[in-house]
């Protein structure tokens, strides 16, 4: 079947799709939850054929690996989307204007999405839930890296479908090469919108090369500034969740950024991050306060190459600046604009960071791993939006509508 063929059968789909009852697909993804923890042996095992051509070293090998309980986790994300509101025909807006006509802007489906995407085989789930529930169509593009796993996941997804006689064509999966993401980038009039998720290079690929209109679920540079202020205790533990809780997510921390008067303490936050290996790419200042404090063999002498680097894994840069202004700048030369915090005490200088720092989520005395759409109770997500047209921060329910104005009369004509 030809790649026209295809989206020409989604955006058909879309049509079908916006006609289910809202009981409906909350009963779809109950389904679906429950199907995919009987599967789970099935989706372990094809898994891990993907799993077995990746080096266990490689970054993208922690967020390829399923488990029965990564799979568990994922069922109950899919149950909480079940749960929520649905997004459409809420009202967003209404008028009568002076001669009779009645306006209404209400939400509605994007229509077809076409999602692109790495190692990430949780995304599979994770789409389809959120744009069933959202009354889109979702056409999956993966990697090669992840296709067994992809595959397995789609079957149990369809065999759900089936089930309730709904047509398999609401979510597809094109085939892992680069003429299948060709094809999608190409897509105009067919496919509404690509929403891209994985390294910077593929978000890059994407936005250079699409016809079709893109999303971008952006790149992690996570800085944390230790403030003149802040309390160790607190923000030791704060940096090392930020960055060893889960290393191989875009909302991990790669930089730490130290006020001055406070290196000394340098030694004591990095006590738990050599618990778990981290390496440290200290500038020269810090890396003073750090030797002979952190084991030699992680600690290292910092480039300029390390600063504005995601590094997916157990490493990260130290930044010494003077004051806040230098740390606030430091931050705008380098960040992806995804996630940024700041661990003080004083509250001038909390509000200051705030609002003056340009990302789709700033901290104040919280650790960055929250950036996650349901650890803000919006369910899953499709991904980070570190753009500000349409959608900023995580990507669930809300975020995958637009809108429409329905205008009623009775007989109006224009002069």
């Amino acid at each position: 079947m030809s790649f026209h063929s295809i989206f020409k059968q989604a955006q058909q789909a879309s049509r079908k799709i916006s006609l289910l009852e809202e009981s409906k697909t909350n009963q779809i993804l109950k389904d679906l939850a429950t199907l995919a923890v009987a599967n789970t042996s099935f989706i372990v095992e094809e898994n891990a054929k993907d799993l077995a051509k990746m080096d266990e070293t490689d970054p993208k090998y922690d967020r390829l690996k399923l488990t029965p309980k990564r799979i568990a986790d994922i069922a109950e994300d899919i149950l909480n989307v079940s749960r929520l509101p649905s997004p459409l025909g809420k009202i967003v807006e209404e008028k009568t204007n002076p001669n009779g006509l009645f306006f209404q802007k209400i939400t509605v489906p994007l229509g077809v999405i076409g999602i692109i995407y790495e190692a990430r085989p949780n995304v599979t789930f994770d789409v389809f839930a959120l744009c069933l529930k959202a009354g889109n169509v979702s056409v999956l593009k993966g990697g090669s890296d992840a296709h067994f796993s992809n595959v397995a996941i789609l079957q149990t997804i369809h065999q759900v479908l089936e089930n309730h006689g709904i047509d398999k064509n609401i979510v597809q999966l094109l085939p892992p090469d680069r003429e299948a993401t060709t094809a999608l980038l190409n897509a105009v009039g067919l496919v509404d919108v690509i929403i891209p998720r994985g390294s910077q290079q593929l978000i890059n690929f994407v936005r250079q090369n699409a016809k079709v209109p893109v999303i971008e679920t952006g790149a992690g540079i996570v800085h944390i500034y230790f403030d003149e202020s802040a309390d160790l205790e607190k923000g030791a533990a704060i940096i090392n969740n930020s960055k060893t809780r889960r290393v191989s997510v875009c909302n991990a921390l790669d930089c730490l950024i130290i006020n001055e008067k406070r290196l000394a303490d340098l030694p004591a936050i990095g006590k738990l991050l050599a618990e778990t290996q981290v390496e440290i790419y200290a500038d020269e200042t810090a890396h003073l306060h750090l030797k002979n404090q952190y084991p030699e063999h992680l600690l290292y002498l910092a480039n300029e190459e390390h600063f504005g680097t995601e590094f997916l894994a157990y490493k990260m840069a130290v930044k010494t600046v003077k004051d806040l202004a230098q740390a606030l700048d430091h931050i705008a030369a380098h960040s992806s604009k995804h996630s940024e915090a700041i661990i003080s005490e004083d509250e001038n200088a909390i509000n200051i960071f705030l609002k003056n720092v340009d990302a789709a989520a700033v901290y104040a005395n919280a650790s960055t791993a929250f950036t996650d759409g349901g650890q803000f109770g919006l369910g899953a997500e499709i991904g980070i939006s570190t753009q500000k047209l349409h959608a900023r921060g995580p990507m669930a329910l809300a975020e995958i509508t637009s809108y429409k104005w329905i205008v009623r009369g009775s007989g109006q004509i224009r002069n």
